[in-house]
């Protein structure tokens, strides 16, 4: 396989509370290839969103303090380039889909002002050329009347339609990078397949590297080629979407699984993880997630728990002391309890 396009390692990202500092993304790590979709998944408060703006760098400071750790783009660290240099990437060579269009669109200004912003600042187009680009990027994304809509203002826009708008500005200078966090809450059913469709469309068509921030994972299965989930700001599995829906190691994960309404037998309650994502601030120690988990064992209440492999698979990883190779996780693993 070819190099990744994006390879982090070990990103993480406190946040400065009153006098305490407290991990919001904690040892993040995976790789991203061209063509290819990542999908970061977990609970709403696990730190998705937090890791995909630490990696665009645009997370407010204060409360937030420099990342650390190695967010590597064509073998430069975007952690400590110059923020001139951040800026010429950002937008331009990795884009983002925020969650909500209507609050990343701004109601002041028509579609076309915005997209003409984008065509000026980082392909340095002016006049009739800017416009015919920003038209263009409205077709490309199957608007309706793109000459209409471009005098348009976000609000006289469906919900569908002002999403559609976000990935013509996010693709319109073809980035090598897409970062698509949730890009279809709070849209119909329709709407979500024909948004996931336009995405899958232009990634085949230019390459692009899509990292996919979702909890649907229903959309993971469509969608995704290797996924990273995430639990109390920590990777806690990352695999192939294959062997990881055939192979669901972490509690977590088999619990995130086991909730999914199609999962559940008719005549059984829907399954559901007992507890709540914990504060960053009162995170437990040891296994973050032993609060939950029915099969915590004493050594998972202390110490930094280590990441291993599955079945030998260099490839799937787990931060989870059932796969240590102990005769008390054997025994523990083989009681299935989710």
């Amino acid at each position: 396989m070819a190099d990744p396009i994006l390879r982090v390692r070990d990103l993480t990202t406190r946040l400065q509370i009153g006098n305490q500092s407290v991990a919001v993304v904690d040892g993040l790590s995976f790789d991203l290839h061209a063509g290819k979709t990542l999908a970061l998944v977990g609970e709403s408060g696990c730190g998705k969103t937090l890791a995909a703006l630490s990696l665009m760098r645009i997370l407010p400071q204060p409360p937030a303090l420099p990342s650390t750790g190695e967010v590597l783009y064509k073998n430069r660290n975007l952690l400590t380039v110059s923020e001139k240099e951040m800026r010429a990437i950002r937008g331009a060579r990795i884009a983002m889909i925020f969650q909500d269009p209507s609050s990343s669109l701004n109601p002041v200004y028509t579609i076309g002002n915005q997209l003409l912003e984008i065509a000026e600042l980082h392909l340095g187009l002016t006049g009739d050329e800017a416009v015919e680009h920003a038209m263009q990027a409205l077709a490309d994304v199957h608007i309706v009347s793109p000459r209409t809509r471009f005098f348009d203002y976000p609000h006289q826009l469906s919900g569908g339609m002002r999403q559609r708008v976000m990935i013509a500005m996010a693709l319109m200078c073809e980035p090598d990078i897409l970062i698509a966090d949730e890009p279809t809450t709070a849209l119909d059913v329709t709407t979500q397949s024909q948004i996931l469709d336009l995405i899958k469309s232009m990634q085949k068509s230019k390459g692009t590297a899509v990292l996919l921030i979702t909890h649907n994972m229903g959309i993971v299965a469509e969608t995704a080629d290797e996924v990273v989930v995430m639990y109390a700001a920590q990777a806690v599995e990352y695999d192939t979407v294959y062997n990881l829906f055939d192979h669901m190691s972490h509690p977590y994960t088999q619990g995130l699984f086991a909730a999914m309404p199609s999962n559940h037998r008719t005549k059984e309650p829907l399954y559901s993880i007992k507890g709540s994502v914990p504060s960053p601030m009162m995170f437990p120690k040891g296994c973050r997630f032993h609060p939950r988990c029915p099969y915590a064992m004493e050594k998972c209440r202390s110490g930094a728990v280590p990441d291993f492999t599955v079945n030998k698979d260099e490839h799937h990883h787990v931060k989870c002391w059932l796969y240590d190779g102990s005769e008390e996780s054997a025994q523990k693993r083989s009681v299935k309890l989710i």
